[in-house]
């Protein structure tokens, strides 16, 4: 079938955005591969299905947590779409190590003359209270410092530590809250605290999910209280006003479990052996919509491929569009995934993970492979106009790219303008209006430009060895990063990643 008129004009238009007339004239005209790469910007640019998709994700779907109904809603749900685009499509399980699921949550403050009841939200991987709750001595714990310690001293043990932040404003905060909740929560777990509370760090007292920094380890309960409720428990307890809290956290919990992946593929022609991975995570937390984090970019991937198939492209190599389960819990489907996959990593040429929101791509991360950046530029070509890109070759942790890089495969992280993505992460505000849908279209031409470039250029760059994935850690902030995510362990067991010589992958307990 020939392509619509109005994709042909804007296939054009895209060409000439990326090959100016000025350059053209002195060079060859554009490749095969170039005027594909033009027709599929054009068509993902047009109309077509992406925003009704992440309307559908996000409000009838809603929130999906890996383990709830919503989350198995999700997975039939997106096999649905890539099959009625005509992609082939499979849900392949992975085991996640614990379920771990919010109920109900719910706080009162009370001292002499003085109770409320703020509302709070568990922390992933809480423990649960007993049915009629827990109450212990509520302490003012500062920042979590090593004074805020020591000021506080034997009466932190046994009592419930509330922990002062800062306002969210952007990503760089929210990374910074990471770093800091994983040396806040050892020295309140060191000094016997029966739990910890923090202060909600979002505008607008919006609750959100922010995992215990030690996972399924976690042996105490957690949580988050809305910021004005827990400025008055401070202003309260400074006051010199001694306070209880009562907490009553009903979740569910358990063991290892089967969660799903959904892996829609289009098979390469000449190198149908040799795979790109183009991933997003499909899970969300619960209290929102989880458009930003991350719907967007599962509409868009599906929409990628359903445009690939509409116009009959055909990649030299294999496409896979992957759409991870398990992420928010530890980034157990990408995990999964690579220990299915372990035979072929070898023929994986790239992974990609776009999972910074809705905010306009400005590059990507090529994660410690300085050779990447060369061959993004040039498969960046086709959207040249949609730029400028500047790639940072810097690793980072914390989304589904991160068991590729440590299995020594090529990775990258699409890099993002903050947007809305920070005061919204996780949050009962991350809901459809979040998302720009221009913006994500561009996304989409520009992961689109992406993925061809890879999946028809003849470079590959060779996966790493172990012995190499342990220099970059060496090299690089990269094992603190681990830490912070709490994956490091894992990792030098040999669970994560590489195996350790002489011991097979094994799936982490």
């Amino acid at each position: 079938m020939s392509p619509p008129r109005p994709l042909l004009r804007l296939a054009a238009l895209s060409l000439a955005l990326a090959f100016p007339a000025s350059s053209r004239s002195e060079e060859a005209p554009p490749s095969a591969r170039e005027r594909e790469a033009a027709l599929l910007v054009g068509s993902v640019l047009g109309a077509t299905p992406l925003v009704e998709d992440l309307r559908s994700l996000v409000d009838e779907v809603g929130g999906r947590a890996t383990g709830s109904e919503a989350n198995q809603r999700s997975v039939s749900w997106a096999l649905e779409r890539f099959r009625a685009a005509g992609v082939t499509a499979r849900a392949e399980p992975f085991p996640m190590p614990a379920l771990w699921l919010e109920r109900a949550a719910t706080a009162t403050v009370q001292g002499q003359d003085v109770r409320f009841a703020p509302r709070v939200a568990a922390m992933p991987f809480s423990t649960a209270t007993p049915r009629g709750g827990l109450t212990a001595p509520l302490r003012d714990g500062g920042r979590g410092t090593e004074a805020d310690f020591a000021r506080m001293g034997p009466k932190a043990r046994g009592a419930y530590l509330l922990v002062e932040t800062d306002e969210l404003k952007d990503v760089d905060g929210l990374f910074r809250e990471y770093d800091e909740a994983a040396v806040i929560e050892a020295r309140a777990f060191a000094a016997g605290v029966a739990g910890v509370v923090y202060m909600g760090s979002r505008p607008g007292n919006q609750l959100y999910r922010h995992s215990v920094s030690v996972g399924p380890r976690n042996t105490r309960p957690m949580m988050v209280m809305e910021r004005d409720g827990a400025k008055r428990a401070l202003r309260l307890l400074r006051a010199g006003r001694a306070l209880n809290l009562t907490a009553v956290l009903d979740l569910r919990t358990g063991g290892p479990y089967e969660a799903r992946n959904v892996i829609g593929e289009i098979r390469g022609t000449t190198h149908p052996e040799e795979v790109v991975v183009l991933g997003a995570h499909l899970d969300s937390w619960d209290l929102g919509g989880g458009a930003l984090d991350n719907g967007a970019n599962v509409a868009m991937l599906l929409d990628l491929a359903r445009q690939m198939q509409r116009l009959g492209l055909k990649p030299a190599r294999t496409l896979r569009f992957a759409l991870w389960n398990g992420e928010e819990q530890g980034m157990y489907g990408s995990a999964g995934y690579a220990r299915t996959h372990a035979a072929e990593l070898d023929r994986h040429t790239l992974a990609l993970s776009v999972d910074i929101g809705c905010g306009r791509i400005t590059g990507f991360y090529t994660n410690g492979r300085p050779a990447l950046v060369p061959l993004v530029d040039r498969a960046l070509t086709p959207v040249a106009g949609l730029g400028p890109f500047t790639q940072v070759d810097v690793p980072v942790v914390g989304t589904d790219n991160f068991d590729f890089m440590m299995h020594g495969v090529a990775n990258l992280i699409a890099n993002q303008e903050p947007a809305t993505y920070g005061p919204n992460y996780h949050a009962r505000s991350d809901e459809f209006e979040q998302c720009d849908a221009r913006t994500l279209r561009a996304n989409a031409a520009v992961v689109g430009a992406l993925a061809w470039g890879f999946a028809t250029m003849e470079e590959k760059l060779p996966r790493q060895s172990r012995a190499e994935v342990e220099a970059l850690v060496r090299d690089t902030d990269l094992g603190q990063q681990m830490k912070s995510f709490n994956v490091w362990e894992e990792w030098t067991a040999g669970t994560r990643g590489h195996p350790l010589e002489g011991k097979p992958a094994q799936a982490p307990r």
